[in-house]
């Protein structure tokens, strides 16, 4: 039985995906860069205007208050011509600055009466000019490869006169839930039987670390209908069943994984909830099987099948971890490292409070509603006071 730490490292040596695909811009978030991404433009691409008012020569600021009106530069519409000597042009926010001039003087330090403008105010130094390129140039490299695109990065991408961009295939994940006491949501029960929610709770997570999602169904406890489920699954990177894996009579999906060519990493792993996590390769494909009871699923697959897809993305260190002050004290751990849903506060000075919530069962899944983080526990841990520092594993960066 393996530690956390130890499965991990045995997760994070799996191959990066080198496919890639082009996608248009809209599309483009969260995805990785397959290539750098280089400024196909200047921005600005002339000396814009950063306020509204006249684009002047500042050197006769100096000499004289008042100005003729020459033109004007709105945006899109730049002044056809040069400033000379004691002119000026009506400029507009964005707008391109005229030959010539090398000010803009405000329009709320002006008086205009017909072509003529007087300075009201002094002009201490050149201003309100934004220099061509003072944000990128043309060539410059914006974002190199494996960079996860971002909101703010995909308008960069805009600016810089990019349409479309190449980045990784997502990897391909399908969730495989297992067992005969499992229905549907909305499904009226029998005794015994009970709602199937991991799923849900699974893809969500899946799609949101930059993976593809493919529900492959609910299998029933029998071989043959778990091989039926998998069928066809050549195209997955991972595979993902939810239960069926202990050592009861109807645990059959790691026999099954095994017939299929799947070679055993690990079966179990030494952590509090998650013990029957297991995972197996067989070429570029992997299974990692997650607990049933719906608490360990979740947190396992923080733990574990995040990484696993960072790893196919390139990303590392995809966990974020975070200390935090213990609201309360908490007992000695058990052999087992722990991993306990808590919620963080602040307390009146700034700092960062966790406290744990009181029932830690792995059936339950209401505690996550309320839960920022995983308060992780290493195994035979001492005894923690309040206001100890602990580790804390966040849920939604």
């Amino acid at each position: 039985m393996l530690s956390t730490q130890e499965a991990l490292k045995k997760i994070c040596t799996v191959p990066q995906i080198l496919d890639s695909e082009i996608v248009e811009l809209h599309d483009a978030e969260g995805r990785i860069l397959n290539q750098s991404v280089k400024a196909k433009i200047t921005q600005p691409p002339s000396r814009m205007s950063a306020m509204d008012g006249y684009a002047v020569r500042f050197e006769d600021c100096e000499r004289t208050k008042s100005f003729n009106v020459v033109g004007e530069s709105s945006a899109g519409s730049p002044f056809n011509g040069s400033v000379n000597e004691n002119e000026c042009v009506r400029i507009f926010t964005g707008s391109v600055v005229p030959d010539g001039a090398n000010h803009v003087v405000l329009q709320e330090n002006t008086e205009r009466k017909e072509n003529k403008i007087q300075i009201m105010e002094p002009q201490e130094r050149p201003r309100n000019v934004r220099a061509a390129g003072v944000d990128f140039n043309e060539g410059d490299v914006l974002f190199s490869t494996g960079t996860k695109m971002t909101a703010h990065a995909l308008s960069i991408c805009a600016a810089a006169n990019h349409g479309q961009l190449s980045v990784l295939r997502k990897p391909r994940v399908g969730i495989l839930s297992n067992g005969n006491e499992l229905k549907k949501p909305g499904s009226t029960l029998n005794e015994g039987e009970i709602i199937a929610s991991n799923e849900y709770a699974l893809r969500a997570l899946v799609q949101n670390w930059g993976a593809e999602p493919v529900l492959l169904g609910t299998a029933r406890d029998t071989e043959q209908d778990i091989i039926e489920k998998l069928k066809d699954t050549e195209a997955l990177d991972i595979i993902i069943p939810i239960g069926g894996a202990s050592v009861g009579d109807y645990d059959l999906v790691k026999p099954v994984i095994k017939g299929l060519g799947f070679e055993p990493v690990f079966s179990k792993v030494a952590v509090k909830p998650g013990k029957p996590t297991w995972f197996s390769t067989n070429g570029n494909q992997y299974v990692l099987g997650l607990p049933g009871n719906p608490a360990s699923a979740i947190v396992c697959a923080h733990l574990f099948v995040k990484p696993l897809i960072s790893q196919l993305l390139g990303i590392a260190n995809s966990h974020k971890w975070i200390k935090a002050k213990l609201v309360h004290p908490l007992k000695e751990n058990g052999r087992r490292e722990c991993f306990d849903r808590a919620n963080l506060t602040y307390a009146e000075d700034g700092t960062i409070e966790v406290s744990l919530h009181p029932n830690q069962d792995s059936s339950l899944l209401k505690p996550f509603i309320n839960s920022d983080v995983i308060l992780n526990r290493p195994a035979n841990d001492k005894g923690r006071s309040a206001g100890d520092l602990v580790n804390c594993l966040l849920l939604n960066n």
